[in-house]
């Protein structure tokens, strides 16, 4: 026996019109992207140009008459009378010195910063003690003071404890917790259920154990984020390194790079040495942004951050 039954026409799912509603969007998009991504553009055609270059044809948008010097001079491989000849100023950068301070600096500041802010989220968030709530929005508080109001007092502090031109010194204020970070971790940890650190304490385990061997591994992602986020603001730092570091022995990348800016009656501003180094200098901080950013924007969505 045969059947009658015939198949139903498959539905074929209607295509996305193009309104002019979403060409606007797209517009608009490409124009911020433009914007955005221009001033990247323009440092990149600077460093990759000679300074009588730039000057003869300040306008272009290519490189003009294309070479390394630049990069050559912000890493140290070109002597002085090399750098005077293309154009540079003379003045040397010791770059891998001042590499290695923003790296030990930048990593000292985003390990303690979100070690302890886990400590005072956990704190803040699972602990019940008495004025936990009134202690915690007076450390919120901290959120609304501008970081300028706090450079003398931190100066005094790290002038009196005898800091002043060291690395300890530059990490030192931000290196315990900052209320963003704890804002952030706290968002976190009140959003795991009450039935994983109940069972946590069924089995014996304490709240110092229960913080590092439960919501400490759960929080990986959140913890990550912020740090990824401290490690590119402490590298980006620059006016309370500049106030604080008088030696190349303490000096920051981001400050050295002022070192381009010495002017001499016959070269002038180094204009394509100090854009090859502004690209050195914040490059990693793009290829970290980059690598981490849809876990970041993920992480900051989860904690309910708007």
């Amino acid at each position: 026996m045969t059947s009658t039954a015939t198949a139903a026409p498959a539905r074929t799912a209607p295509g996305r019109r193009l309104s002019p509603g979403r060409v606007v969007a797209w517009a608009v998009m490409g124009v911020i992207a433009l914007i955005t991504l221009l001033p990247f553009y323009w440092i990149l055609r600077t460093a990759l140009s000679t300074n009588s270059g730039l000057a003869a044809h300040p306008a272009d948008p290519l490189p003009v008459d294309f070479t390394l010097g630049g990069f050559e001079r912000a890493l140290g491989l070109q002597s002085t009378e090399e750098a005077i000849a293309q154009g540079g100023s003379g003045g040397g950068l010791a770059f891998w010195r001042y590499l290695l301070n923003s790296l030990i600096v930048s990593s000292l500041i985003t390990v303690c910063q979100v070690f302890f802010s886990a400590m005072a989220a956990y704190a803040f968030s699972r602990l019940r003690w008495k004025g936990r709530d009134a202690v915690f929005g007076l450390f919120l508080a901290g959120l609304m003071v501008p970081a300028l109001f706090t450079l003398l007092p931190n100066f005094v502090l790290i002038k009196e404890l005898g800091l002043v031109d060291s690395l300890l010194g530059i990490a030192l204020p931000t290196m315990f917790m900052t209320p963003f970070a704890v804002f952030f971790l706290r968002q976190f940890f009140m959003n795991v259920p009450r039935e994983v650190e109940e069972a946590a304490l069924l089995d014996g385990a304490g709240k110092v154990r229960i913080f590092f061997r439960v919501l400490l591994p759960m929080a990986s992602t959140p913890v990550l984020t912020l740090g990824i986020l401290t490690y590119i603001t402490s590298w980006n730092d620059y006016f309370w390194p500049l106030l604080v570091s008088y030696s190349d022995s303490s000096r920051l990348l981001s400050v050295a790079l002022a070192v381009f800016r010495a002017q001499t009656p016959q070269t002038g501003t180094d204009w394509s040495g100090l854009m090859a180094a502004t690209l050195i200098a914040a490059l990693p901080m793009l290829v970290l942004f980059g690598l981490f950013a849809r876990r970041i924007v993920g992480s900051i969505g989860f904690t309910g951050i708007k």
